[in-house]
């Protein structure tokens, strides 16, 4: 079975076509099947009053059993699938959920409308949609730098991960993904309840987003109006961002269009004091937006041929 070539119908169906509201409401959506998994086992085994070394261990059994879950159903999927070209195309369209090229580009736009306007409310409501932090002190180039920052960063999370995953492994590659990934949003947080609960999704994560981000650099860069600028902000500043990982997508988007990201940001009521990707650039404002989404889709595009490519070797 071609692998990559599934992997490009998945991709295919997700940007035309998304994951359909009715479709949504019928049976939802395997993220939010993973996510009630995680929530059942978050909420019975990490107790408070639960020793530190005894809540790693749980969290770590959290994080296993999840992705047990996930890629033992796909790889039972996978075994009842046919051969050739009609089981390359089921497989496409089983892990074509597991994709999110479509909402990425919608959630982004949607900020970058009312911040064209002026609607300095609507923009922030729309940006904390996709990002984690509260968004509420932000000003229109906060509210932008973030939607460029979520633009960054889930190009790789929601798109170029899990296709990587799934081209390299099949269908139990991408479930497994995106099984590690749900696990990192929901609990791989720095804060008192999941420090130490969440730190094996949060370890799983980061090694599972080593190849892919610097991947989704690479394409940003080479789509790059300025290619030789985004490649050489990724170079210098990548490793100085606080992720291991999205540092890669985030500095080549920030070279690509000339602006700086990252930087300080409020976390409820702590102040993160981040250094800046890019910083000397200017900072961005809502016709960036445009220039990040018109990037992006030529990544996604960029991206298509290498899956393409990858299909006939």
């Amino acid at each position: 079975m071609n692998w990559p070539l599934a992997m490009l119908v998945a991709l295919v169906l997700d940007a035309l076509i998304g994951w359909p509201d009715a479709l949504f409401a019928r049976i939802g959506h395997p993220v939010s099947w993973l996510g009630r998994l995680i929530a059942a086992l978050e909420a019975r085994l990490n107790r408070a009053a639960t020793p530190p070394a005894a809540r790693l261990a749980t969290g770590l059994a959290t994080a296993l059993l999840t992705i047990a879950a996930a890629t033992g159903a796909a790889l039972g999927l996978a075994l009842l699938l046919p051969g050739g070209w009609t089981g390359t195309v089921l497989t496409g369209v089983l892990a074509w959920p597991l994709v999110a090229a479509r909402s990425m580009h919608a959630h982004v736009a949607a900020v970058a409308r009312p911040l064209a306007s002026g609607d300095l409310p609507e923009a922030r409501a729309a940006v904390a949609m996709i990002v984690g932090r509260n968004p509420d002190r932000l000003d229109s180039a906060g509210v932008a730098r973030a939607a460029l920052e979520s633009l960054a960063e889930n190009s790789s999370d929601g798109i170029v991960a899990p296709l990587f995953w799934g081209a390299v492994l099949g269908l139990p590659g991408i479930a497994a993904y995106k099984a590690i990934n749900t696990l990192d949003s929901l609990i791989g947080h720095r804060t008192s309840r999941y420090l130490r609960f969440g730190r094996a999704a949060a370890r799983i994560d980061d090694a599972a987003n080593l190849i892919p981000a610097r991947l989704t650099g690479l394409l940003f860069a080479l789509v790059a109006p300025r290619p030789r600028a985004a490649f050489r902000c990724m170079a210098r500043d990548a490793r100085r961002h606080r992720s291991p990982n999205a540092g890669w997508p985030e500095a080549a988007l920030a070279g690509a269009l000339n602006l700086r990201l990252s930087g300080p940001r409020l976390y409820g009521d702590r102040v993160a004091d981040e250094p800046w990707v890019n910083g000397t650039a200017p900072d961005p404002d809502a016709s960036d937006l445009d220039r990040g989404l018109a990037l992006y889709v030529r990544a996604l595009l960029a991206l298509a041929a290498g899956l393409a490519l990858w299909a006939l070797v």
